[in-house]
């Protein structure tokens, strides 16, 4: 397992919301974030809403999206690709 020195993110996407999202202040931006283990490698990706005061929006906390192993890809919440790999 991990530790929380052995994990780092990095930002893989980043722009507004699309439509705006009701009930969140202007310039609030959309994110991907890739969780990385020390080599560099991508373990996981999540998505947050991150508000222009630094705080993150919606429920306060990403939003897991992929969990990357050695046996293939786990999707949570849904967001399956399609047979086509879509």
């Amino acid at each position: 397992m991990y530790g929380d020195d052995d994990i780092y993110t990095t930002i893989e996407d980043d722009g507004h919301p699309s439509p705006p999202l009701v009930g969140e202040p202007h310039c609030t931006r959309s994110q991907i974030l890739a969780y990385r283990d020390d080599g560099g490698k991508e373990i996981a990706r999540a998505h947050r809403y991150l508000r222009p005061d630094g705080r993150m929006g919606l429920a306060g906390k990403p939003d897991p999206r992929e969990m990357l192993g050695d046996d293939g890809v786990w999707y949570i919440g849904g967001n399956y690709p399609n047979a086509e790999g879509d």
